[in-house]
């Protein structure tokens, strides 16, 4: 072989996708560089997160997942093979998506990336007094003793002994570890001016028409047609707090169990995010949260609060800024424990370069933003000596202040110049600009997108005509002309974590945007001071929750008027149009597919042969509306449906007026059965917008709206706010995009830092008194965008 030659482990330099299917993709050819970083962009519902996520990290993860035994797969989650002919020089997937983290009630920051687990070690090593092993200092292990007799086989005899047993845990024993307790206000259960016969319960759902009433009734513990208010001591404790019972009504056995003791089991122990609203509704009157008296909110008995090291309970040290946690770990000299020191204080550090050092170890996993979440999945992998791995992004500049965005920036050429292959799927200009290799997806959205439409440099992508090179560089003016607020929402001492005593009154009637950098206390004020009121419209960024059942037609509501409207022109029951209901094809169960469990290989969905797909019985699909039937309805795009059902003999105002909302924030192009599962980040929020529209409020406030939007879209977006506010509503944005900024009213600029740096109100004022002042972190970046 001749010196420079090249070897033929040296020629992998591609990772090459030929045919790719997957959804909306349309046979996608593709050659990416590997060891660089690559940004895919194309408007929201292009096909980026099928072709990225959905093909190439899902191919790469399956085939690691196969290297185990089928006995470890069968613990593994299983992955189907995506639609695609070939996939050749794939290498190991790191995927770093946008999903919240667990919204559990248990789950911190601190116990969600190990620097708990580290801190429990150090202070069983060196707290003073020494009071146990690490666990000693969990909040989520309670203290449990025990004693009695076991039996065991011995030399062919069964033996008896005595053993005793204890567990040293942290958990505070009041608040079991939650750090809130809960309290019920009886006065939102039932109306004691009524008698149960009356229906004096008001719990969802508690309807004493059916089993609930036969239960009451035959339990006879109170006179059902007694008010509650003449109830006797015994007789309200036994409707409010009687222990499971076993009793016989009409000759069946049944368990009665009171009302407080119910509902906590039903209710209380779910996740409050994935309840129906009138049920969300329902606990967020019933129940009211204090915090622990016991633990004062750190979640830890006394025994782990009185170990200290230099002064310092672990409570304490979870409460701290992380970058102040960082600085005090640094202080401590124990050669025994350097291994330690020297893993957390990285741990710690990756918080602060990554640009989380305003959180606290103790903050709730479920309360952090999802581009918190994000870069808090991130922190594990900063400090890897990993290299050639592929690094795969889901929008990592989300919820970030351009001053953040070039932190970010440096963090993602930091791991490609490690080696890796940088995979970023992204919207925001900044950060398409620092790509080796762009690859750009559409024209449109939906089944108008899923083609590459450009691929190649940066430079290219600006002089070509695609969408996203064409609005790349974009600079908007500042509004000259800004309307005049019609009264104020005033904001008073508000002190939620990082805020500082705020006073601030937000103008009414007008297009306001909330701004600062990540960390300043932006939602600790909307939040906490605003959203809860009355009037007021609160859409964030949470996941909605819905099966592979659930679509656009029936989370808006949309299918109730279309199904009524069905049974009315063929004179049967609405039941019959709803393939969950009674008309769902029998063989698939109105699912479309058949789903075979293959154990540890990955399950197959194949069409159902009876209904093609269709999810409804034969004889359904006989019955028309219009001259359609259900199924042809469900697979009309919105912007189709529009037009069928606002004129004509298919005329039905209540889904016309959902359908324009749809189509009114963008979602022209989905089709009316497609299941949520298949939806983007984006296309959520804007179905959970286009939903709220609908509802009597006047104020919307909403939560960085452009999330998952391309550039273009962002234009729509703002002419959607304009008609809102136009038709008499007030619009609060917490948003970091500058065009949103400059398109506002009023802006309200939090800082100047982040956490205990952060919580003041830094300016208000007009987009155009911003940019003239100049004074701070978001008018400096406004100015540079809009090139003044």
């Amino acid at each position: 072989m001749t010196a420079n030659a090249r070897h033929a482990a040296d020629s992998h330099d591609l990772i090459r996708v030929h045919g790719a299917r997957e959804n909306n993709l349309k046979n996608v050819h593709l050659e990416l560089p590997k060891r660089r970083l690559t940004v895919f962009t194309g408007v929201s519902g292009s096909g980026k997160s099928s072709l990225v996520f959905g093909t190439i990290a899902a191919e790469s993860q399956r085939m690691i997942n196969e290297t185990y035994s089928s006995f470890v797969q069968g613990f593994m989650p299983t992955l189907a093979r995506p639609d695609v002919d070939l996939l050749e020089g794939l290498t190991t997937a790191i995927i770093v998506d946008q999903e919240r983290m667990g919204a559990n009630v248990r789950s911190t920051v601190g116990t969600a990336t190990d620097a708990n687990a580290f801190l429990r070690i150090l202070f069983s090593r060196l707290g003073q007094p020494n009071i146990g092993s690490p666990q000693a200092f969990s909040f989520n292990v309670a203290s449990v003793s025990g004693a009695g007799a076991i039996k065991f086989e011995r030399g062919g005899e069964t033996v008896k002994e005595r053993r005793d047993f204890s567990i040293t845990g942290g958990m505070c024993p009041r608040c079991e570890g939650m750090g809130t307790v809960n309290d019920f206000d009886l006065g939102e259960l039932y109306d004691d001016s009524k008698s149960l016969s009356e229906g004096a319960l008001t719990v969802p759902g508690y309807s004493m028409e059916g089993w609930y009433g036969r239960i009451f009734g035959g339990s006879g513990f109170f006179d059902m047609d007694k008010p509650i208010s003449k109830f006797s001591k015994k007789e309200l404790d036994d409707l409010l707090y009687k222990e499971p019972t076993k009793i016989k009504v009409e000759g069946i056995n049944l368990t009665y169990e009171g009302l407080i003791p119910k509902i906590q089991k039903s209710y209380l122990s779910k996740d409050r995010e994935a309840m129906q609203p009138h049920v969300r509704a329902f606990v967020d009157r019933v129940i009211t949260f204090a915090t622990c008296p016991e633990c004062g909110g750190t979640r830890l008995n006394e025994g782990a609060r009185s170990s200290k090291i230099n002064g310092i309970s672990i409570a304490d040290a979870c409460a701290m800024q992380i970058s102040d946690l960082a600085e005090w770990v640094r202080g401590l000299d124990e050669p025994s424990l350097a291994p330690l020191l020297t893993s957390l204080g990285e741990t710690l550090d990756s918080f602060v370069r990554i640009g989380l050092g305003y959180l606290s170890l103790d903050r709730p996993a479920g309360t952090l933003s999802g581009g918190e979440a994000q870069r808090t999945k991130m922190i594990r992998h900063l400090g890897s000596s990993l290299t050639d791995v592929t690094y795969v992004f889901d929008e990592p500049t989300i919820g970030l202040h351009p001053h953040d965005i070039q932190q970010m920036n440096e963090l993602l050429l930091q791991l490609r110049d490690k080696g890796n292959t940088v995979l970023v799927v992204e919207h925001k200009p900044e950060t398409i600009g620092i790509a080796d290799h762009v690859v750009d997806l559409g024209p449109g959205a939906g089944t108008a997108g899923g083609e590459v439409v450009y691929e190649g440099t940066v430079e290219g992508l600006r002089a070509s005509s695609t969408l996203t090179g064409r609005h790349l560089d974009d600079k908007v003016s500042v509004k000259g002309d800004v309307r005049t607020s019609s009264g104020a929402l005033e904001v008073r001492g508000a002190n939620a974590h990082n805020l500082q005593n705020v006073d601030v009154d937000i103008p009414l009637g007008v297009l306001t945007v909330v701004t600062g950098v990540a960390g300043s206390g932006k939602s600790s004020l909307i939040r906490g001071s605003v959203s809860g009121r009355d009037g007021v419209v609160s859409i964030d960024q949470g996941a909605i929750r819905g099966s592979r059942r659930s679509n656009p037609a029936t989370y808006t509501g949309l299918l109730e008027p279309i199904r009524k409207a069905f049974a009315k022109a063929n004179g049967v029951k609405p039941a019959l149009f709803s393939a969950n209901s009674e008309g769902a094809c029998p063989n698939c169960n109105g699912a479309g597919v058949i789903y075979t469990d293959l154990g540890v290989m990955a399950g197959v969905a194949t069409t159902c042969e009876v209904c093609e797909g269709k999810r409804f019985q034969a004889a359904v699909l006989e019955y028309r509306f219009g001259g359609r039937n259900i199924a042809e309805v469900l697979a009309m795009p919105v912007t189709e449906a529009e037009e069928f059902f606002g004129a004509g003999e298919s005329r039905i105002p209540a889904a016309h007026a959902i359908l324009e909302r749809l189509a009114d924030v963008g979602l022209g192009y989905l089709s009316l059965g497609q299941p949520l599962t298949t939806l983007s980040g984006g296309e959520r929020q804007r179905l959970k917008l286009a939903t709220h529209m609908g509802e009597k409020g006047n104020v919307y406030v909403l939560d960085e709206p452009t999330t998952g939007l391309h550039l273009a879209d962002v234009e729509n977006l703002l002419g959607l706010l304009d008609r809102l506010v136009d038709s008499g509503r007030s619009v609060i944005l917490i948003e970091h995009h500058q065009a949103v900024m400059a398109h506002a009213d009023w802006i309200i600029d939090l800082g100047p830092g982040a956490g205990h740096d952060g919580g003041r109100i830094v300016f208000e004022g007009t987009p155009a008194d911003l940019v003239a002042d100049r004074s701070t972190l978001t008018g400096k970046h406004l100015a540079t965008y809009i090139g003044a």
